[in-house]
Order: structure tokens, then sequence, then C-alpha cells
């Protein structure tokens, strides 16, 4: 093993202990940042605190770009790199919904805290949590909130920031909120699609086996289960949620099937995309109703190897907290990384558990173990443990 990451991994539990004693100004962060509505493509009030946040620490260049992503720089002794440190945030909860956070002893109660307040809370509070560690980069350390990442915002900050970028970053880490020990650098093939079906105004309802919408998508839904999946290379579709109707005594004139296509092959993936297109238009022309398929978001696959420096630094670190790894792939912002050939990992910082259909409870204490493992992971970046040269 080489020595200076041993070092690290050696400092790693005392670096644990030592965030334990912030838990106040984390904790406050976690607040203050889940009571600020944020849907996606209307994050400027979040964005705007997030800057804030990064002046009191004294970051450099902090600013916000064309895209609204919210960034500042902590400044390393020599600078010749650039790591970059991600945490999305837009939120999947409109303005208008309770934003109340609720803190326990042991735990957190409240909207959103998966994704992504906790991670975006831990990701600002890096350059306190650096100082108070006395831990001073030879790097410099880029702290970036993403906007529009979720839904038909299809990680457009990121992709904004990589695209025009003047900084050469050598690593990227995306701050999950969950779960502690997933751990991903490598990215599958997915489609994101949406169809929608509606009666047109001019609908016969006197012809023969006259159906409403929610028929008609039933066929489609069927259709495309009969679609042969393959073993290899691993695939699936998942259809993620479908929405019609208005009620009783109501003929049903719209509805919305929204679903993923994934596979470890882009080809498959758009192979399976076609099909399921040929298959909307086809049900759309036998029953009349209007099939409309739309693609909100796709990835390529792609990635780093399971030995790559960056990946056996990661799990290494785990292994010193007593964290299991579970390596999964991604489809966040990490695949936005590897779209530009840079060497990246996503990882999460805390457990939790579903509370309600909306709450969350996420756990206080695994959390220092997750932001532990963060800097462990930065540190080991910075230090070039996980560079292939």
């Amino acid at each position: 093993m080489d020595k200076k990451l041993a070092r690290i991994l050696d400092s790693l539990p005392n670096i644990e202990a030592m965030i334990r004693d912030m838990r106040d100004i984390i904790l406050t962060n976690i607040v203050m940042i889940g009571e600020i509505p944020a849907p996606t493509y209307k994050e400027d009030n979040l964005r705007d605190f997030v800057l804030n946040r990064l002046n009191q620490d004294n970051l450099i260049n902090c600013s916000t770009d064309e895209s609204g992503n919210a960034l500042g720089i902590l400044p390393g002794k020599s600078g010749k790199k650039n790591i970059l440190v991600v945490s999305h945030l837009d939120s999947v909860f409109e303005e208008e919904e309770n934003n109340t956070l609720s803190i326990q002893p042991d735990y957190i109660l409240g909207r959103g805290l998966s994704d992504n307040i906790v991670s975006l809370a831990a990701t600002i509070s890096l350059p306190f949590i650096l100082d108070q560690l006395k831990i001073q980069l030879k790097s410099n350390l880029i702290i970036m909130g993403t906007s529009r990442s979720l839904g038909p915002g299809d990680l457009e900050g990121i992709r904004f920031f990589l695209k025009n970028t003047k900084l050469n970053i050598s690593n990227g880490i995306s701050v999950e909120g969950v779960k502690l020990g997933d751990l991903s650098y490598s990215s599958i093939g997915m489609a994101r699609c949406e169809i929608n079906c509606w009666v047109p105004e001019e609908y016969d309802w006197t012809k023969f086996g006259a159906v409403g919408s929610i028929v008609t998508m039933n066929e489609l839904i069927n259709r495309i289960q009969e679609i042969p999946i393959p073993n290899k290379p691993r695939t699936n579709i998942i259809l993620s949620s479908i929405s019609g109707g208005r009620g009783f005594s109501s003929i049903p004139l719209d509805a919305t099937l929204r679903f993923e296509i994934r596979s470890e092959s882009g080809e498959m993936v758009d192979n399976l995309q076609k099909q399921i297109m040929d298959i909307a238009q086809e049900v759309s022309s036998h029953s009349g109703s209007k099939v409309e398929t739309k693609v909100m978001a796709k990835r390529k696959p792609g990635g780093i190897s399971f030995s790559h420096p960056l990946a056996s630094s990661a799990r290494e670190i785990h292994k010193k907290l007593g964290i299991k790894s579970r390596i999964t792939p991604n489809i966040a912002e990490l695949s936005a990384f590897i779209d530009k050939n840079i060497p990246s990992v996503a990882i999460g910082i805390t457990k939790t558990a579903k509370q309600s259909s909306s709450l969350e409870k996420v756990e206080i204490e695994p959390l220092y173990k997750g932001i532990a493992q963060l800097v462990g992971l930065i540190m080991a970046i910075d230090t070039g443990c996980c560079s292939e040269n």
C-alpha cells in the first residue's frame, strides 16, 4: 500500500471523532438548507444561501454562472490540481410544500433530506471542517452546488460548468445523501422517457371498441412487458409511474407513463427505446388516441475500472472506517464527469428510513463517518494516491 495512503487511513478515526465535535455547524447547515424551497429551475434562494456560506468561509471566486450553479474555491498551497466536489441544489418538492425539519438527539425528520439536503450541507461545511482539522490541501478545492439536476433539468448545471470552465478538473466527487457505503465510479446506459396518451376532441366514441386513455395506456404497458430483455448485457425496463383520469363517472381523456431503460450497453438502450416508440405509434394508429413519446434524459455507460487507484483508495477508506462498500452504477452527477473523462466517484454519507410518503428520518451518527470518508477521499486525491501516473 502507498505510504501516503496508509498515513491518511491511520488519521481517519481521529478525523471522525473531531467531526463529531462539529455537530452544531453541520446540523445548522442542514436545517437552513432544508427550510429553503428549491424545486428544479427555482433554486435561486438556495443558491444565494450557499454563496453566502462559502463567502463566510473566505473561499475565493464565489460566484454563479448562466446555469445557476453556486461555487467557491478553497485555494491550495500549489494549486496545480483542481478537485471538484459537487452536490445538487434542487429538490423534487414544490415551493408551497412544508419544508420544516425536526432535529432530534439521534435523527432528523423532514422532507428531501436524502435528496439532497444532507449532502449539500456536508459539502458546504467542508471549508469549515478542513480548517478545524488543520488540513491545508496542495490542490484547489472547488465546492459547488449544481443547479437543474433533477427531472427535466437533466444535469444541466454540472454539464454547463464542465463544458465551459477553463479550470482543468483532475478529479470529481459527487456527494449524495444516502446510503452510507454506496460507492459508484461507473455509469450505465439509460433513457428516461415519458409517454403521453390523450383522446382528441374529434374522437369517435360510437365506434366499436372505443375506450378511454387508461385502457390504451394499459395496452401499451402490456406490449412493453412482452419485449424480450437479455441477461447479458444486464438490462431492465423500469415502469416508474402512471397517472390519468379524473374520477368516477368520467371517461379518462389523458394518461401519462414514465419509465426508464437501463443497460450496460448504450446500443441496447437505443434499441429498446426505438422498439417502445414503434409500439406507441402502433397502439396510437389502431386505438384512435394520440400518443407522444418524450426522452427526458439519456446517459452513456462508462467510468473508471474497479482497479483504478481512485476506486481502490475509496474502498480502503471504507474498510478503515468500518463502512461496508456497495458498488453500484450511478446515473446522476457522476455521469457528467464520466462524459468528460474525469476520474470521479459518487458516495453516500448517511443512512435513512422512510417515515411516510414524503417524510424521511435521517440518522445523525453515521453522518460523521460519512463526512470523514469524504475528507479522507479528498486527502487521498490531493496527495496523488488516486492517480494512475
